[in-house]
């Protein structure tokens, strides 16, 4: 059973963020901890959705490129894309180049452009969090899926959504800090 490791800097963390560098970085300021607007929701579900079947370090190098080939995740301008667009997508070596991923994102910018009329997308994502949090002191404790996940994901498929699984709309859950997804004992759970 694996819990919190205390890193060479004598801070208990999550096991995948153990060592220095990028994933530790992003374990310590970003993941679990809630975003605001339309364009931060849109990046992290679609960073996600292109994170599958990757390692997720490769989308935080990557994640730069993202923002710019993807207009700052700014929905109605990435919902406007075009097929001279999703050329030019192809051709970025900046990003994660497989046409499906890049499709799934522009479908996924005009789905959230549909939000507005309803709750957003940033409300209908929230409206997921669980009345009782997981609190995994351990990593076999953690789950890869909940009810919640497969309720978003159902949801999000029947507003036209793409890409969106329940273990990927479960670590969107994660990344959002829809719930504290920190193991017990690591310095980031509760913060």
């Amino acid at each position: 059973m694996t819990g919190p490791v205390v890193g060479e800097d004598g801070v208990p963390r999550c096991p995948w963020a153990g060592a220095p560098g990028l994933m530790r970085d992003y374990h310590d300021v970003e993941w679990g901890k809630p975003v605001a607007g339309e364009s931060a929701h849109l990046e992290r579900l679609t960073l996600e959705a292109f994170q599958s079947g990757l390692s997720w370090a490769t989308i935080l190098r990557k994640r730069e490129a993202f923002r710019a080939a993807f207009a700052g995740f700014e929905a109605d301008v990435v919902a406007a894309y075009d097929d001279a667009d999703r050329a030019r997508l192809m051709a970025d070596a900046g990003i994660v180049r497989n046409r499906l991923k890049v499709d799934a994102a522009i479908t996924n910018a005009r789905a959230t452009v549909a939000l507005r009329e309803r709750e957003g997308l940033e409300g209908l994502l929230r409206s997921y969090a669980p009345e009782v949090p997981p609190a995994p002191a351990t990593t076999e404790e953690v789950a890869t899926t909940s009810p919640g996940s497969v309720a978003m994901s159902k949801e999000l498929k029947r507003r036209g959504f793409v890409f969106v699984g329940p273990t990927t709309m479960h670590a969107l859950m994660e990344a959002l800090g829809i719930f504290d997804p920190h193991l017990v004992g690591c310095h980031r759970r509760g913060t």
